[in-house]
């Protein structure tokens, strides 16, 4: 039933990205607000509902090779538990998204590819460092240390002096230099193709930069949030149908939360501290039982604390520079 299992999940995904570009995004124009609100609820309500399926597959035991024979109530723990460590970490990876979009000057109309096909790439490069990692864990248990050290150093890193780690996002970082040396690049952009003709011969857009440079970001960020989800369970079914999902929602995600960016002052903080207790229990579990249930609670105020210190901050920023006089009586 398991290999039944996997390509019914693909051929779900590849329906849901088909109507979602193919349907619903197929003329280009720029993303609101509001639209993103929307979307991002559509892909949160879908990925509740396949939780729901979640806790029916493992508790009918459709999955009779999981390396810990979960029942449906800790499969469901877990996969709710691994979806929102990711979906946590990918507001990180917001953060650089609009630092690319910026840095390339790419235009509203054409922002929404760029992430459609940064996606496709991000969940084929997860896919791969997922199904290696697990296998390599059940085979070679200490890698735990090692990877919970990764977790914990990045964590600690993002209170230091900068306040991040995120990688440089310069225009022309190192991958964007290669592709201009080798590939002839056009001077502007033309609409949202990602190849054209430049001088008779077959080159590429700003845009396809831009998309080379989010897909080289998403590496980065993808070698501490893939062990981070790999510390709350080892079956590769929720691992990665976990990180499919909030991989899915980053766009809309993105477009609703760009404009505010600046007002959620804690949540590095926030972040950092997630990453860090990830890596502490990923390394803590391999001695000591921890109840999944555990980590999710301390996950979720983890978040709760991080919104309500941002917005108490931003209402106190609000106050200092209001110079609306008093009323008069």
């Amino acid at each position: 039933m398991g290999p039944v299992l996997w390509v019914g999940f693909f051929l779900l995904i590849f329906a849901l990205l088909a109507l979602d570009l193919g349907v619903f995004h197929r003329n280009p124009h720029a993303v609101t607000t509001k639209e993103a609100l929307g979307w991002t609820a559509v892909w949160v309500a879908v990925s509740l509902l396949f939780n729901v399926g979640i806790y029916f597959i493992y508790d009918a035991h459709w999955f009779p090779d999981s390396p810990e024979q979960l029942d449906g109530k800790g499969a469901a723990v877990r996969f709710f538990t691994a979806y929102l460590i990711e979906k946590m970490l990918s507001l990180d990876n917001i953060f650089v998204i609009a630092a690319i979009l910026a840095s390339f000057r790419v235009p509203a109309t054409a922002q929404h590819r760029v992430l459609y096909w940064g996606v496709l790439g991000a969940l084929v490069m997860r896919g791969l460092m997922i199904f290696a990692g697990t296998a390599a864990l059940r085979q070679f248990s200490w890698l735990i240390y090692p990877l919970g050290a990764l977790l914990l150093f990045t964590g600690a890193k993002m209170f230091g002096p900068e306040g991040d780690d995120d990688p440089e996002v310069p225009k022309d970082n190192v991958i964007v230099r290669y592709v201009r040396r080798v590939v002839p690049v056009a001077s502007e952009f033309h609409g949202t193709h990602f190849f054209v003709r430049v001088d008779g011969k077959r080159g590429v857009t700003p845009l396809f930069l831009a998309l080379i440079a989010v897909e080289a970001t998403d590496v980065l960020f993808a070698v501490d949030s893939v062990p981070a989800v790999i510390a709350v369970t080892l079956d590769p079914f929720i691992v990665f149908t976990s990180n499919v999902f909030a991989i899915l929602g980053l766009r809309s995600l993105f477009f609703a939360l760009q404009s505010m960016l600046d007002r959620f002052r804690y949540l590095k903080p926030t972040l950092a501290l997630i990453r860090c207790g990830v890596g502490g229990k990923m390394i803590a579990q391999h001695h000591y039982k921890i109840d999944p249930l555990i980590s999710l609670g301390v996950i979720a105020v983890a978040l709760l604390l991080g919104v309500i210190l941002s917005l108490r901050h931003e209402r106190k920023e609000a106050a200092k520079t209001d110079t609306t006089p008093p009323p008069v009586d």
